[in-house]
């Protein structure tokens, strides 16, 4: 049999588990793996005799893609504490009566009366914004009142969705506090409070 008869002959058979044997000139064959990692070795011939090749596979191959989709499924369950949203936001504030002035009377946000402050060591208030909130607190601000960025979207701030940009330009506007409009050209505006907290609105859809 010829060396291609002879490997032809090895492709078609059925299986590789015993070895065959067969007078031979000459027969050899390289190494061969597969993405299912079979491993082919190559055949030899010892004194006239073909030692046919033997076959070896990796038993892992039948539950690596299992055992990772556990491993995985385990990992997220044991880091997933339960995120639900941003409770409040704390703002410092110099005073609290001029805070209060611009997040009541400008910008409209209520008192949360639910939320008393006689229990800390400092004034403060909660103000409702969605169903979130804003905690104002009169504590020293380390934040210097001056050489921020102009624009708000620079600094950092805290973002307040709306359902009307164009409506709070016109409060702003009336009420003469300044503001920048976002650099994006999308609907949202950048202003700050009187302590120079930045916010931002933007609007959203329904």
């Amino acid at each position: 049999m010829s060396c291609c008869s002879a490997m032809t002959f090895l492709l078609k058979a059925p299986s590789f588990v015993s070895p065959l044997h067969q007078k031979l000139n000459y027969a050899s064959f390289s190494p061969i793996a597969t993405n299912m990692q079979f491993k082919f070795y190559h055949a030899s011939v010892r004194n006239g005799r073909w030692h046919g090749p033997s076959m070896a596979i990796d038993a892992q191959m039948t539950v690596e893609g299992d055992v990772l989709d556990k491993e995985s499924a385990s990992t997220n369950e044991e880091s997933d504490y339960g995120v639900v949203s941003i409770h409040h936001v704390g703002i410092l504030c110099e005073s609290l009566e001029k805070s209060l002035d611009f997040y009541q009377n400008v910008l409209g946000l209520k008192i949360n009366e639910a939320r008393p402050h006689d229990k800390l060591p400092y004034r403060g208030a909660w103000l409702w914004v969605g169903s979130e909130m804003i905690h104002l607190m009169e504590l020293p601000n380390p934040d210097p009142l001056t050489g921020r960025p102009q624009h708000g979207g620079r600094d950092r701030h805290t973002c307040i969705a709306i359902r009307d940009v164009s409506k709070l330009k016109t409060i702003l506007d009336k009420s003469g506090i300044p503001y920048t409009l976002s650099r994006s050209g999308r609907p949202a505006i950048f202003t700050r409070d009187p302590d120079a907290n930045a916010l931002e609105f933007t609007q959203v859809d329904d």
